[in-house]
């Protein structure tokens, strides 16, 4: 969607290259969403025994994705100082 659009993007490799702690608190900070938005409840998640006590708040994702990068949902679309999560793909147009 943003090719087409013409907007140059870096694509992150985040389970090649995972956010360090500080990357993810300044992505929570920065993010539109709710913070525990940025955290995927799937099978996984469960796996690990996690609630949603594990997501209460900013530091709490900001650790679980530190430990956990699998579990960060995707894509999320960083434009300056705003970010959200591109689900649906059109939610990324409202950076623009």
């Amino acid at each position: 969607m943003l090719a087409e659009r013409g907007v140059e993007f870096d694509v992150v490799q985040y389970l090649k290259n995972p956010l360090d702690r500080a990357e993810l608190a300044h992505l929570v900070e920065i993010l539109e969403n709710d913070p525990s938005d940025l955290v995927r409840r799937d099978k996984h998640f469960s796996d690990l025994g996690l609630t949603e006590e594990d997501v209460a708040g900013p530091a709490e994702v900001a650790d679980l994705l530190a430990a956990h990068p699998r579990l960060m949902q995707r894509p999320v679309v960083v434009r300056g100082r705003r970010a959200v999560i591109a689900r649906p793909p059109r939610t990324v147009l409202s950076l623009f």
